[in-house]
């Protein structure tokens, strides 16, 4: 009978997804691993790694990646934490309307940031030139401030959200009692809150430093000189002159090994004091005075207006007429007429691929969902760390990595929609399994015993009766997935050919080319998606907005 049982449907279950990640996830980063230390020859070789710390061309791309992150990291915190707190503690006006731009602007790729902040600050911007008439010169967003500036409007968000659902669960009484022994605000600012808070920080952190580390679309638009790991990375596979897939190899496990040291210090220091306590009484918001209660929210709006401005930028834009890359005066479609005659194929591949993965996203989550969460054991905590792997893995060192090992036989995918579509579904699965595990923690088990004591068998049991249960949960997953999903730019742009090209892509390209008009026109379409995506999600949940 324990023979039986042990192989039952989620015995079989197990195996296959196991060896799902081991194809697909687990020795395509082997062999990366393997090719960076892999001479011309076939032989082993510590030539690659030698070269990249001997030569400032390699080594200092490190350096300007970290610094970009490091900034990054330290402007969004100042920004994200009095914002949240502001937000949290006083009542404002417009404050869902606040929140929504805000988290819309985290959900757009950050490449539309970047080239809508060239459409305003670029050497030909309208924010540019409108400084120049009046005789005042701003600097470039080429470069590095460029890239800090982008990076954090997009990714202070996530600080933002994480301070403020932590703030929200902070027992009022602490407070109180702070209070009571004559604590000033800011002491108790200093002292109560901020060390109850300082794990969630330091976890919003970590997201803005490994996103800003990972990017490839923004510094690639508007760095110019400025070439950090992830670009030095792409050129050194994608070169002209026949590719070095051994150094792109060897710059990929750096980057993955910086952004693997980053987490590991991140949790032994959250770890080290880490706080619990009672979250039945939230603090309420105080009402401030008319004057200053106006301040503070034309303080918020205009933050998140400004996050969320790029996103307005390029439905405008993409309504201008153009003259090939130059914008003529009056509005018109012209722009849509190009993109659905020449870029037809690039549209109904991204919603086609996008589409297919989220599929395959849904039935692999729920099932790894269901194994990590009731199969406790160390076979499910490895499966937890290979689910989340893919959060350390840029897009790029993902694209390099599938390029190298199904690139010859016994297996050739590189070049078909195939490999496009797997990349898609280890990139974005996370999310997924991420809430379906959390709807699922808080089912009873004994539902579904119930169903089993009825007759029906445990798998019947779980997709008749659990699944339904876990379905706004799934489905909130799998919505973020696929927002994630249609708006990917960092894999795609490895491993794309003509036939497969996606919208991410296409706005890349048509960017380079300065044909501004198109490429809004493209962004627009992801645009919309994703406000409707979010807007879906919303309905979802609830009204319980959040999205990390």
């Amino acid at each position: 009978m324990n023979s039986k049982n042990k192989y039952d449907f989620w015995f079989f279950c197990k195996i296959i997804i196991f060896i799902l990640f081991a194809i697909f996830l687990v020795y395509p980063f082997f062999n990366l691993f393997s090719k960076s230390f892999q001479g011309e020859n076939g032989q082993f070789t510590l030539e690659y790694f030698a070269n990249f710390f001997q030569y400032k061309y390699y080594n200092q791309t490190l350096i300007r990646s970290l610094t970009v992150s490091t900034i990054t990291t330290i402007v969004a915190t100042v920004i994200g934490v009095p914002l949240a707190y502001l937000f949290t503690r006083y009542k404002i006006y417009g404050g869902k309307i606040i929140n929504i731009m805000i988290i819309m602007s985290l959900m757009s790729p950050p490449f539309i940031g970047a080239y809508s902040w060239i459409i305003l600050l670029g050497r030909s911007g309208v924010i540019t030139k409108f400084l120049q008439n009046i005789g005042i010169n701003f600097p470039s967003i080429y470069g590095f401030l460029g890239i800090i500036l982008v990076f954090t409007l997009k990714l202070y968000p996530y600080i933002f959200l994480y301070v403020s659902g932590a703030l929200n669960s902070i027992d009022s009484s602490l407070e109180e009692a702070s209070e009571s022994l004559g604590a000033s605000k800011i002491k108790r600012l200093l002292s109560v809150t901020f060390p109850v808070i300082k794990p969630t920080i330091a976890a919003g952190a970590i997201m803005v430093f490994m996103s800003s580390l990972a990017d490839f679309g923004t510094p690639m638009l508007i760095g110019e000189g400025y070439k950090v790991l992830p670009v030095l990375a792409y050129e050194e596979y994608m070169s002209e002159t026949g590719g070095n897939a051994g150094m792109a190899a060897a710059l990929s496990i750096i980057i993955v090994l910086c952004s693997l040291t980053v987490l590991l210090v991140q949790k032994y220091l959250t770890n080290k004091k880490n706080y619990t306590m009672s979250t039945l009484r939230p603090p309420a918001k105080k009402e401030l005075k008319p004057l200053y209660k106006v301040l503070v929210s034309l303080l918020l709006f205009f933050v998140a207006f400004v996050t969320f401005l790029p996103q307005i930028v390029v439905i405008v834009i993409s309504f201008l007429n153009t003259n090939g890359p130059v914008f003529t005066s009056g509005f018109g479609l012209t722009s849509y007429q190009t993109i659905f005659f020449r870029l037809a194929t690039n549209i109904k591949n991204t919603f086609t691929f996008s589409t297919i993965a989220i599929l395959l996203i849904i039935v692999i989550s729920i099932l790894t969902a269901r194994l990590i969460t009731k199969n406790r054991g160390k076979s499910s905590a490895l499966m937890d760390v290979l689910v989340m792997f893919p959060y350390v893995i840029p897009g790029a060192v993902l694209g390099i990595s599938l390029l190298l090992t199904f690139n010859k036989q016994p297996l050739i995918l590189a070049g078909t929609p195939l490999i496009m579509i797997i990349a898609y579904v280890i990139r974005k699965m996370p999310y997924t399994v991420r809430s379906s595990s959390a709807i699922l923690q808080q089912i009873d088990g004994s539902v579904e015993e119930a169903s089993i004591s009825l007759g029906e068998s445990p798998m019947k049991s779980f997709f008749k009766v659990t699944v339904r249960i876990m379905m706004p949960g799934i489905i909130s997953g799998a919505i973020l997935s696929w927002i994630s999903t249609i708006n990917e730019l960092s894999s795609s742009v490895m491993l794309y050919t003509g036939k497969t090209a996606t919208i991410s892509v296409a706005i890349y390209t048509e960017v380079v080319r300065a044909s501004f008009g198109t490429a809004a026109a493209l962004a627009s379409i992801l645009t919309i998606t994703t406000i409707l995506s979010f807007i879906i999600f919303n309905i979802i949940s609830k009204g319980k907005v959040s999205v990390v």
